[in-house]
């Protein structure tokens, strides 16, 4: 896993970079956030990909507890993927409330979630 450094509005980033999916459970959601909210990053940037397919399967409840830990810490997380795609309703309708918000959204590329920022 390796991390890219952006700057924007001072507010400062961190883009994930990996091939692996690197949240599987709750727990590795907290330890990244952890790992990198101590290392002075306000938000993350992840990939769709480093998320366990559990993740975007609401009834799992992953979704849902990982994204707490974040708005428990005000850290902001930006899930960067192809999400014009989804096919469940209850899916499509949270990414739709989440982007509502400022801590956590859904984007299409690096370049929307640093415009969003």
């Amino acid at each position: 896993m390796q991390i890219i450094t952006h700057q924007k509005n001072g507010i400062q980033i961190a883009e994930i970079l990996s091939d692996a999916i690197i949240i599987n459970s709750v727990d590795d959601g907290t330890q990244v956030l952890n790992d990198l909210y101590y290392q002075g990053f306000d938000a993350i940037i992840i990939k769709a990909g480093q998320l366990a397919a559990d993740f975007f399967d609401l009834k799992t409840g992953l979704a849902g507890d990982v994204l707490q830990k974040f708005s428990n810490r005000r850290v902001r997380l930006a899930i960067i993927g192809d999400f014009k795609v989804v096919e469940s309703k209850s899916l499509r309708d949270f990414i739709f409330e989440s982007n509502k918000g400022n801590l956590v959204s859904f984007r299409n590329s690096l370049a929307e979630v640093l415009d969003s920022l």
